[in-house]
């Protein structure tokens, strides 16, 4: 019922310029059902990760158009979101969007690390709705310190929840803005801009792993 009660409260949150994805519709890529098995999405996720103990949050900045947007899921775009059950013992996460699956850069990195820690982590976004641009809802943009201290008692709601031993802040934004909310977490790089080996090189030495060479560009258009 904790989980429940979240994520109804979190989708009654109306902001301008801002995508909830647990109430609003997409006419681009929604289904009628959209915001229903997104909502499902992050209950299931929660209740799944209060059944495990799970003990450490990665924490973004805001949900991005081509990953969280569609998906419900912080950090996760619609490719991974078989990663996400396989990471959560068999949640049945499902594809909220109609049409083929969408990529998100950053969820491939952050998904390509989980799968070799093969460990729990629940991800999480300081502002956990989708700001994007005034007229242009298939973009990002920052949100600003009145939406995350409107959105606030949802973060510190999720801490209280979970009580994560350890959290990562994922990139300067995401650490400023989590301090900014008065919680401890480790910065870590965000993976992009060229920032990619550093955070994998980051997530390698918190969690004791053995050093992989990170694919060149190349290799991963053409992989």
């Amino acid at each position: 019922m904790r989980a429940k009660a979240f994520t109804e409260a979190l989708s009654s949150v109306q902001l301008e310029n801002v995508f909830n994805p647990y109430a609003d519709f997409c006419e681009l890529h929604d289904r009628p059902d959209s915001a229903a098995r997104r909502r499902q999405n992050l209950e299931l996720s929660l209740s799944r990760a209060l059944e495990l103990n799970v003990r450490t949050m990665w924490i973004a900045r805001d949900l991005g158009y081509r990953g969280g947007r569609r998906t419900g899921l912080a950090l996760t775009d619609e490719m991974h979101l078989g990663s996400y059950s396989a990471l959560f013992r068999g949640l049945p996460v499902e594809k909220a969007t109609k049409g083929p699956a969408m990529g998100e850069r950053t969820a491939s990195t952050v998904w390509r690390l989980l799968a070799r820690i093969n460990e729990p982590v629940f991800l999480w976004n300081v502002f956990p709705l989708h700001p994007h641009e005034p007229n242009e809802p298939m973009s990002n943009r920052c949100h600003t310190a009145r939406e995350r201290n409107t959105c606030g008692e949802f973060f510190h709601a999720m801490i209280n929840l979970l009580q994560p031993e350890k959290i990562i802040a994922i990139g300067g934004d995401a650490h400023r803005a989590v301090t900014n909310l008065g919680v401890n977490s480790i910065q870590a790089r965000h993976p992009s801009y060229g920032g990619q080996n550093v955070f994998i090189r980051q997530i390698e030495a918190a969690y004791g792993l053995a050093s992989e060479e990170a694919p060149s560009l190349f290799s991963q258009r053409v992989s």
